[in-house]
């Protein structure tokens, strides 16, 4: 957390004294509170039963919903952060450049800008674990930076954002934003800057010169065109078929047929004994 003023550290005492909690409570809102621009805050600590997020507009969500007792703590404490961040320089000035544009809700002494400039003032940022995000609804903007890593600006499209909370399920830092759409992610908006790296075209081979390409070779020897001579094909061995079967063959082949109908039942006694007398006549 960055440095308090005097002012600060005082404010922040007599906060404590005042709704029951401890100064190390009263300094996580603070940050929190400062972080969503004095309009909103992302909170986690165990004195306020977790996490939990307070809007400006009279929205506050603590872990333990039916608490109200809770819930009045929180929703006082943020409301009065919130003036106090708008009115006293509690924090000791950042390093790097001032904030610029027009005053907003935050005091300028208390502002951390790490978004570009030309963005102007977001009409809300926050933070959740080491993500940080920053809305601009005037340029249709969105940034978010992650750890130490490059700012990341992207397009929120015709997007209305009112909320943001961590992902369910994804990875820690990454967050989901909630508009008239629903909810989406950071991944489904277009990336403005930095712009994606583009792989540059393979130079194309310079044609060779007749000074680069040195002697000439001496030309092959011409190839005949005529067909080689081939290898006389043996003839092949006669093919060898199997003796014609005999008439007994055939015959016993029948009978065979005209047992299995008659065990099928589809040859009566008397056909049976006829067909095969007849045909035993002829062995």
């Amino acid at each position: 957390m960055r440095t308090l003023t005097s002012q600060g550290e005082q404010a922040v005492a007599d906060l404590s004294a005042k709704y029951g909690v401890s100064t190390d409570a009263v300094r996580a809102m603070l940050e929190a509170v400062r972080l969503g621009n004095g309009t909103m805050a992302q909170f986690s600590h165990p004195e306020f039963g977790g996490g939990g997020q307070w809007m400006a507009s009279g929205m506050t969500m603590v872990a333990d919903m039916f608490n109200d007792d809770l819930r009045a703590t929180v929703s006082g404490l943020a409301r009065e952060l919130s003036s106090l961040l708008a009115s006293t320089p509690v924090y000791t000035p950042a390093p790097g450049p001032a904030a610029t544009g027009t005053p907003g809700p935050v005091h300028q002494a208390n502002q951390d800008t790490w978004w570009p400039g030309e963005l102007g003032r977001p009409s809300s940022s926050g933070g959740q674990n080491d993500t940080r995000y920053a809305v601009f609804p005037q340029v249709r903007r969105l940034a978010v930076r992650s750890g130490g890593g490059p700012v990341r600006v992207h397009d929120t499209l015709d997007h209305a954002i009112h909320g943001v909370q961590q992902q369910q399920g994804g990875p820690p830092g990454t967050l989901s934003f909630t508009s008239q759409h629903g909810t989406f992610t950071i991944e489904s908006l277009p990336l403005v800057s930095p712009a994606a790296p583009t792989t540059p075209p393979a130079p194309e081979p310079a044609a060779a010169t007749a000074a680069d390409a040195g002697p000439a070779a001496p030309p092959a020897p011409a190839r005949s065109t005529a067909p080689p001579e081939q290898a006389p094909v043996p003839p092949a061995p006669p093919s060898r078929t199997a003796p014609p079967a005999t008439d007994t063959d055939a015959v016993l082949a029948t009978l065979d047929r005209l047992g299995d109908l008659h065990q099928r039942g589809i040859l009566t006694d008397e056909e049976f004994a006829a067909k095969k007398a007849e045909l035993l006549a002829r062995l």
